[in-house]
């Protein structure tokens, strides 16, 4: 039995045949156990699998990000156009007026 966690059988036989389980229920059960605790560990696929999705999302969301960036320079430099413009307009008429 390969553990990837260090689960004392011993000491859990040991106890719970103290309290009063047979020695074959208590093996039986350490076995149970240790296969829960192994059963939900993630493996190396596993971790690779996660992190090939969140480098998938972080592209993703970095292109999204660029696209919002990319909108908003566009809408300020129209902004600050216009405001030139008008800068521009306001400063003529003065000096007509003048």
């Amino acid at each position: 039995m390969n553990e990837a966690i260090a689960f004392d059988t011993h000491r859990f036989v040991e106890n719970l045949t103290e309290s009063g389980f047979t020695e074959q229920q208590t093996e039986a059960l350490a076995k149970e156990q240790v296969q829960r605790l192994n059963s939900n560990l993630a493996t190396k696929v596993d971790l690779q699998a996660v992190k090939a999705e969140l480098q998938a999302k972080n592209e993703t969301v970095r292109a999204e990000l660029e696209a919002k960036i990319q909108a908003s320079k566009v809408d300020l430099i129209k902004w600050i156009v216009m405001a030139m413009i008008a800068q521009s307009t306001l400063i003529v008429a003065l000096v007509k007026l003048l």
